[in-house]
């Protein structure tokens, strides 16, 4: 496996975390990470080295999520319900919890913007720096602030909204 195909593999878990927050759905969230992965071994020849490639493959995504949901409202298709698939295979107190909250967490996150959700994704879950998240999203850093700002404030809405 050459060097860039070993570093987009290295990098599968973050891309399946940020597809995960855009597409709300695993199943949906896979064939986005396929689709990534596609276009940037399609396009491999654009990325130079010494640049970021995770910002790079972030970008992509971001390209192809765009493209997908236009897509889909054009044909008027709708997301499967986020509740398939999200139980199988384990058990327990603990884990029933964790999956609540984390349930919970996901269904905020489905109820904000894709804007705000992505920038959410983005730096919160993927870690990434104002500045990163803002050049892979292509706005300036105040819009993403801004976007981080209401996309957090929306979240805590929702989170204890649904508490109460």
């Amino acid at each position: 496996m050459h060097g860039l195909q070993r570093q987009i593999v290295d990098l599968l878990p973050r891309l399946r975390r940020l597809a995960r927050a855009l597409a709300r759905d695993p199943v949906d969230a896979d064939d986005l990470v396929q689709a990534t992965v596609e276009r940037a071994l399609l396009h491999q020849g654009q990325w130079r080295p010494g640049t970021r490639l995770d910002s790079w493959m972030f970008r992509i995504m971001k390209n192809a999520w765009i493209d997908e949901s236009r897509a889909r409202s054009r044909r008027g298709k709708v997301f499967a319900p986020e509740e398939q698939g999200e139980t199988v295979g384990q058990d327990g107190a603990l884990a029933m919890q964790l999956r609540l909250e984390a349930g919970d967490v996901e269904k905020a996150m489905a109820k904000l913007p894709d804007e705000q959700r992505i920038a959410v994704a983005l730096v919160l879950v993927d870690g990434l720096s104002y500045k990163e998240a803002a050049e892979v999203l292509e706005v300036p850093q105040g819009t993403l602030t801004s976007r981080l700002v209401r996309g957090r404030m929306a979240l805590l809405a929702h989170l204890e909204g649904d508490a109460a």
